[in-house]
Parts: structure tokens; sequence; C-alpha cells
């Protein structure tokens, strides 16, 4: 299976972006799919997970109620809303995938890795 994730641009705070991972190869019915983000010197960060099958969420409180994780059965994609974007939202965000059916923000249970795509936010 490999991600291919897409979106990323340069946003005015308060603006929106539409971020998409796709799927392709061998693809299961019970994992969860996960969005990350980085900045440099810092460690990956947790920001939305979905779980494939039934569809719940998860969210750090940093991003909840501004992004939104959804998911596209038929298409195996998944994309992640962000809207009112801050300047602390500017990194690179990843999609990545899990075996586990429950959420987890432990980025080391996730195995396979998109190849990020850069988000920046100016003030």
């Amino acid at each position: 299976v490999q991600l291919q994730a897409s979106g990323g641009g340069l946003v005015q705070a308060g603006g929106s972006l539409r971020l998409s991972c796709a799927a392709s190869g061998r693809t299961f019915s019970s994992y969860t799919m996960g969005w990350f983000r980085q900045t440099p010197g810092k460690e990956r960060e947790f920001v939305a997970g979905i779980n494939w099958r039934t569809g719940s969420t998860h969210y750090p409180d940093s991003v909840e109620g501004r992004f939104t994780i959804s998911r596209d059965n038929a298409k195996n994609t998944v994309h992640l809303q962000m809207n009112n974007l801050k300047p602390e939202d500017t990194a690179v965000y990843y999609c990545a995938r899990s075996r586990l059916e429950v959420v987890t923000t432990r980025p080391e249970r996730y195995y396979i890795w998109g190849q990020g795509t850069q988000v920046t936010v100016s003030s």
C-alpha cells in the first residue's frame, strides 16, 4: 500500500485548506488513518485520526473544532479539512495508516506514511 498526500499550500491566517491522502495497492477493511504534522526540530504531532470501518474520529485539543477528518471509501481517500488556520499550524503534514482499529496518537503505531505536504499559514 502506498499513500499519496496532496493539497498543501500557502494561506492567510483564518483561511482554509483541504488535504487529501489517496491509498493505492492492497487495502484492508480494518485499520485507522491518521494525519500528523511536523516542524523542524520537533517531534511529529498527531492532528486527526479516523477508524476506516466505523468512521469514528479523534482530534487533539489544539485542532478540535477547526479540523475535520473524513473518508471516501469508494476512492480509498482520506481528507483533512482545515478551517480557521493559524500561523502555528504551519508544518509539513503527513498521512499515515495504522493496523489498529482504535485511533492512536502515537506515530510509532503507524506503519505506512505518505510523503508529506507543506502547509504554510501567514499572519
